[in-house]
């Protein structure tokens, strides 16, 4: 088999569409790894951060976190980490997909580890985490929104943030969106403390504004 095929960010889609749809409706199979703060604060069941990310609520929700998770996670695992990073690039790749998933669940676990009806699940926060690496790396290359708006990563990454941020003090809907905010900073913090010289780098490439200018 291609050893393309066995990136670490191909076999987590993999893994993670397989449990995602044998329990998309086995509620009493995802209750066990869902993140539920009440649960985890009272039974200690803290791998609840991590497994929470391996299950999704319908077919869309899936679809679209792996889909953004293999385009951008291949492209970091191959070459960005291999290239900026060095040595040990495969287990600080992990740590940045893994790692966001657990940390985007940080401010929903101290907001409402005494509510009994808060629950969340998907790889929102780990897949945010890549997305923020990427724009780390390269702020000015376009992303193409429904496949054919081609819109710079700097300027959607932050309307991404002011989007999840706002939408987190509104909070008229379900959705974690401060997760998504956690999640996207682990990804652009932690990829540039592993290598400092990004961070310089970054601003420099920001500042020199879109090539085609």
């Amino acid at each position: 088999m291609d050893s393309e095929a066995l990136s670490i960010t191909n076999i987590t889609v993999g893994i993670t569409c397989l449990v995602s749809f044998v329990l998309m409706q086995n509620q009493a199979g995802k209750a066990h790894l869902i993140f539920h703060p009440v649960t985890i604060r009272r039974n200690h069941q803290w791998y609840r951060f991590l497994t929470s990310g391996f299950i999704h609520a319908d077919m869309l929700h899936l679809a679209i976190n792996m889909f953004v998770l293999w385009s951008f996670g291949n492209a970091i695992e191959r070459y960005y980490y291999p290239t900026f990073l060095g040595e040990f690039a495969a287990e600080k790749y992990m740590l940045l997909y893994f790692g966001g998933i657990i940390a985007a669940s940080v401010p929903s676990y101290l907001r409402h580890n005494r509510d009994p009806n808060y629950a969340a699940l998907g790889a929102s926060g780990g897949v945010s985490a890549v997305v923020f690496a990427a724009i780390l790396f390269e702020p000015w290359q376009n992303l193409y929104l429904y496949g054919v708006i081609a819109i710079p990563q700097i300027l959607a990454g932050a309307a991404y943030l002011y989007y999840s941020w706002y939408s987190d003090k509104r909070a008229k809907d379900n959705v974690a969106h401060m997760a998504h905010f956690a999640g996207a900073v682990w990804g652009f913090v932690a990829t540039g403390l592993m290598s400092p010289g990004l961070f310089p780098r970054f601003i420099e490439k920001a500042l020199q504004g879109p090539s085609w200018f």
